[in-house]
């Protein structure tokens, strides 16, 4: 799930107090491209007494038409190789806004980089903060709409974000101590079982111990599909609602596709976690 530190609407600890009255036992925190939020949400974890991961979701360079996501869970949050590589992620995302802004601009939207800095309120700004502008000044009627017609890929004001190499990301992750999985396996828009299967056979390859298998995208044929490609190539099965608040009402904390995620799934990674780095 995500929090207000990367495109979430909720922040961190409220997420881990929405995930408590849910009734939810596990909960793992996995923003894109940052892992700020991770120390609000593990202090408010242990008070609420809910089991928690630290994680982080990753883009990276993909191919094909779809998308590529690598969830790193149980990272260290102060792993040196974590923080350079954040640091870097984040840096071309902050490139990345006012390009958007300027399009904006230039195709009639009056908007300015003070406007969507404020909306963040000291967060990370990231698209949804633009999408909630369009919303507020009438040019699209929701957040959805927002990211359809201006800030989503093919749309009028997008421009791509800095990503990292497959390996790399697989490499930094594992080296942060954490265990690198495949999210959302249906994004990747594959065309047939096949080419799913060499695409994840190429990540096994490069490192990848985990595919997610329940996610609020994946219906009962992607769920079975997941689990036999897990079960072919030896990898943790994994799951979770990809819940970011308002901006995707159709999500609801602790549900994926109707579903709840089996407890398994996080004694699973809790036994495959290597042991803590010790520091001086």
């Amino acid at each position: 799930c995500h929090s207000t530190a990367s495109d979430g609407t909720f922040a961190p600890a409220e997420v881990v107090r929405l995930a408590a009255e849910a009734g939810l036992v596990a909960l793992a925190l996995t923003d894109h491209d940052t892992v700020a939020g991770v120390a609000e949400a593990a202090e408010a974890a242990h008070r609420a007494g809910v089991a928690f991961l630290p994680g982080i979701e990753i883009s990276a360079e993909f191919l094909h038409p779809g998308t590529l996501h690598l969830l790193g869970y149980g990272i260290d949050p102060q792993s040196p190789v974590l923080q350079r590589m954040t640091e870097t992620l984040l840096a071309g995302r902050d490139q990345r806004n006012p390009r958007i802004v300027t399009r904006l601009r230039e195709l009639g939207v009056p908007i300015t980089m003070t406007e969507v800095e404020e909306r963040a309120g000291g967060e990370v700004v990231g698209r949804p903060h633009i999408a909630s502008i369009l919303v507020e000044k009438g040019f699209v009627s929701s957040i959805k709409k927002a990211f359809e017609k201006y800030l989503a890929p093919g749309g009028l004001a997008y421009f791509d974000k800095e990503r990292l190499a497959p390996r790399e990301a697989l490499e930094m992750i594992t080296q942060s101590g954490g265990i690198p999985v495949l999210a959302h396996a249906i994004q990747l828009r594959t065309e047939n079982d096949a080419q799913l299967q060499r695409i994840v056979k190429d990540l096994v390859d490069l490192g990848l111990r985990g595919i997610e298998v329940y996610h609020s995208d994946h219906d009962d044929i992607w769920i079975n599909r997941c689990i036999a490609i897990a079960q072919r190539f030896d990898l943790l099965q994994t799951g979770g609602s990809d819940f970011h608040g308002s901006n995707k009402r159709d999500i609801n904390l602790g549900l994926a596709h109707g579903r709840h995620v089996p407890r398994a799934c996080y004694d699973a990674l809790v036994a495959a976690r290597p042991a803590p780095v010790q520091r001086a």
